[in-house]
């Protein structure tokens, strides 16, 4: 039977109602002895490094969820991480690129309601991605959510009330979960177990913000933005859209300041599918060559804000960083450059 190592960290799945609104209340513990069909499935270790709503998670924990993954990683065949929705994403992808080449997995799951509400979908979820995480031929961090396998790097809450709350962008989810019963997708039918062994990084830049472009906003914000964020992921219109009024300041001036000064932008689209391609528009195509400017391509939103974090966290020269960035890892783009 394998050794899995369950890490609670609070969420809706813990939470109870104290006639203030939902809050993490449940221990690990309690949590897993709410699904008594688990245990005939592992043996189970349980940690608790926090127990708070996924809205105040940051950077700092998702360090100490690392933490812990690796202290106890020799002992374990797997982890499953207890979380909340709301950034379980960021988390997922934060974690992917922390630990690289797993050969053990590494799930994340939780619920849109909590695991002592009647109608919860908490037990099959907690089930389920226990059933992830003891699979022989599970490997590196996905989300197990709502009957399906998510590479942890392209996952994104889609719906803030059902239960099949995560969608995989622009890549097939690894796999669907029916029941009791693992089914893969595609080219995953035939993959062999990984046999890897894996890298742990231990540091990040938590210096990294997401800036939306809306219709009239000001260049200005990039001028404001320096004091606090060494990079931007910018969100773009379309393909790669960025407007250049006729009047008023330019932001092609602020950006490549923004560049040019030796901070870090990320270009991507706020479409939520397809990707982007700065070569199609003119709008666009100005900033495809110029040096310091990151193409997001095909990432999610999420992705990127954690990628670029431990990019930024490994080096401050600039070559390496875009070395870093446009380095294929655990399906986060199409192609590596």
């Amino acid at each position: 039977m394998k050794n899995i190592l369950l890490i609670a960290t609070g969420g809706t799945i813990a939470s109870t109602e104290d006639g203030h609104g939902l809050s993490p209340e449940l221990s690990g513990e309690e949590l897993a002895a709410c699904v008594p069909e688990i245990e005939g499935l592992c043996h189970l270790d349980v940690v608790q490094p926090m127990n708070i709503d996924s809205t105040n998670m940051r950077p700092s924990d998702w360090m100490r969820i690392r933490d812990v993954i690796v202290e106890g990683y020799d002992d374990h065949d797997g982890f499953l991480i207890l979380h909340g929705t709301d950034t379980m994403a960021y988390t997922a992808a934060a974690l992917s690129y922390l630990i690289q080449d797993s050969p053990k997995p590494i799930v994340l799951t939780g619920s849109q309601r909590p695991m002592t509400n009647p109608f919860t979908d908490a037990k099959l979820n907690l089930y389920q991605s226990l059933l992830w995480a003891v699979d022989d031929r599970a490997h590196d961090v996905a989300i197990v959510f709502g009957g399906l396998a998510i590479a942890g790097t392209r996952a994104r809450k889609q719906r803030t009330m059902s239960a099949n709350a995560f969608i995989s962008v622009n890549y097939p989810p690894l796999a669907y979960i029916r029941n009791d019963r693992i089914v893969r997708s595609g080219t995953m039918v035939s993959l062999p177990p990984v046999q890897r062994t894996p890298r742990f990084y231990h540091h990040l830049d938590s210096r990294v913000t997401v800036l939306k472009l809306t219709p009239g906003l000001t260049p200005h914000v990039f001028e404001l933005l320096k004091p606090d964020y060494d990079g931007i992921i910018l969100e773009t219109f379309g393909l790669g859209g960025i407007p250049e009024y006729a009047d008023g300041p330019s932001f092609k001036d602020a950006i490549f300041d923004w560049v040019d000064s030796g901070r870090t932008l990320v270009m991507t689209t706020q479409v939520p599918e397809e990707g982007l391609d700065l070569g199609v528009y003119e709008v666009g195509r100005a900033y495809a060559e110029h040096p310091g400017i990151l193409r997001g391509d095909d990432m999610t939103t999420e992705a990127l804000v954690a990628k670029t974090m431990w990019a930024l966290g490994q080096s401050r020269d600039a070559s390496t960083i875009e070395h870093l960035f446009y380095q294929l890892i655990h399906h986060d783009r199409l192609t590596a450059e």
